[in-house]
């Protein structure tokens, strides 16, 4: 932690926590959207989604890889879902997903 970050925390001003976070849209903001395809043996899900802000991308459909595999058997075509994504290796990845309510 800086000087100007002890400082700060100590007057009350801001915490060193907040500082140091990254901004909330970036953490865990999921994104509403209806899988088209599974794909069990690659280990990717077709999605069309609304945007994905942490991405900075805007609705369309398209696959993403899973972060892991298991995911893919709580899900099937049709069901209405709420997913995370983020660049994993270089690779979009859908991080958790779970069947919307």
């Amino acid at each position: 932690m800086t000087k100007l970050m002890a400082m700060m925390a100590l007057m009350g001003t801001v915490t060193a926590t907040a500082m140091l976070s990254p901004p909330a849209a970036a953490q865990g903001a999921s994104t509403a959207g209806e899988v088209t395809k599974v794909d069990q043996a690659q280990g990717k899900i077709t999605l069309k989604h609304g945007p994905i802000k942490n991405l900075d991308m805007e609705a369309m459909t398209m696959v993403f890889g899973v972060a892991d595999p298991a995911m893919l058997n709580a899900v099937k075509a049709g069901d209405k879902v709420r997913f995370e994504a983020d660049r994993v290796n270089g690779r979009l990845t859908v991080t958790k997903i779970q069947k919307a309510k």
